[in-house]
């Protein structure tokens, strides 16, 4: 299903921010007359990258940049997160094992090589944590007041024996959560607008590579569609994967996992942690039989320890979340922009 929205006569920073108007902007602009490779997974079908076959697998290649404001946060900076969302993207195609990631530095005059020095070091550790080289790259100087600090641009490719897909949900399949939602998006606004709140609110980000490889080999062919939700948060990832294989989703609320954090920020600036960025978190679709194996997987690992079964596919309503409040049942909108520009 195409996001049909107009889109205008200039960018805003809605369309950049994971929504309907970002996909709208892809499909109607940039995916439009895409060359499409015999046989691959490229920009027409906006997964989480392309992918290529090859005689036993795939060869799965993603690209992401990344601008987050401010650079550094509670719990990670603009390092850690370059590298954790493109390793991330190849994980959620099933390619967990990286070859390399390239890494492409455009940096404002002035800018001060004790940060540069902070972010490389961050990269480097989470590329290590992650088993991802940084194996090439380039780097560029823009004037002052040309650029807003530093953008950074990594490149992933990655094999896989086993190409999973957003669109491969059917009625009766689970969605699973692996932990709480709305962290990162939550953390950098506060961060961003000095925010004294109460708790230890921290970025969830994290390279997921290594979560997923053992949810894979526990649970096989169970998994039948994964997408990290990012920018758009949770209701976005889900409308998307709902919208691309013709199912609905019955997303239960009170079992959505939340931190103490994350429900008090939500409950004081008025914003649905459903719609906020994670940077650190899958959603899974699991066949009913293998829930169970997918579920100790889960458990096993410390970045799923959080888990929780959160929804159903259901044959109606298609394209579409009804969200069981427990007081009642209501669609749950799809953001048209994420609230928080810059978080990613």
């Amino acid at each position: 299903m195409r996001a049909t929205l107009p889109l205008g006569t200039t960018v805003s920073l809605k369309h950049g921010a994971g929504g309907r108007a970002m996909r709208a902007l892809i499909e109607q602009l940039f995916a439009e007359g895409a060359r499409q490779p015999p046989g691959a997974v490229g920009l027409a079908e906006m997964d989480d990258g392309a992918a290529f076959p090859l005689r036993d697998g795939w060869l799965v290649l993603t690209t992401d940049s990344h601008i987050v404001a401010p650079r550094f946060f509670p719990g990670g900076d603009v390092g850690r997160l370059s590298i954790s969302g493109t390793v991330n993207d190849l994980a959620m195609m099933g390619a967990t094992e990286v070859l390399g990631l390239t890494c492409a530095v455009v940096i404002e005059d002035g800018f001060p090589i004790a940060e540069l020095e902070r972010i490389h070091a961050s990269m480097r550790d989470t590329s290590r944590e992650a088993d991802a080289p940084v194996v090439t790259g380039d780097t560029k100087v823009m004037g002052r007041g040309e650029l807003d600090g530093i953008v950074l641009n990594t490149t992933g490719v990655a094999l896989t024996g086993r190409l999973v897909r957003d669109n491969g949900l059917r009625p009766g399949d689970r969605i699973v959560v692996t932990g709480t939602v709305g962290d990162h998006g939550f953390a950098v606004l506060a961060a961003r607008q000095k925010l004294e709140l109460q708790g230890n609110l921290r970025s969830d980000v994290a390279p997921l590579n290594g979560l997923i490889r053992q949810v894979l080999r526990a649970a096989g062919e169970g998994v039948v569609a994964m997408k990290d939700p990012t920018r758009g948060g949770l209701a976005s990832a889900l409308h998307e994967m709902a919208e691309k294989s013709g199912v609905g989703v019955l997303l239960e609320e009170q079992t959505v996992p939340l931190s103490d954090e994350v429900r008090a920020a939500s409950e004081i600036l008025g914003i649905d942690p459903l719609h906020v960025a994670n940077e650190g978190k899958a959603v899974l679709g699991v066949r009913p039989e293998a829930l169970d194996r997918v579920m100790a997987a889960l458990d096993r690992h410390p970045l799923g320890r959080r888990a929780a079964v959160v929804g159903t596919c259901i044959a109606e309503q298609r394209g579409r979340i009804v969200l069981d409040t427990g007081l009642g049942k209501r669609l749950l909108s799809e953001p048209e922009g994420d609230p928080m520009p810059r978080i990613c």
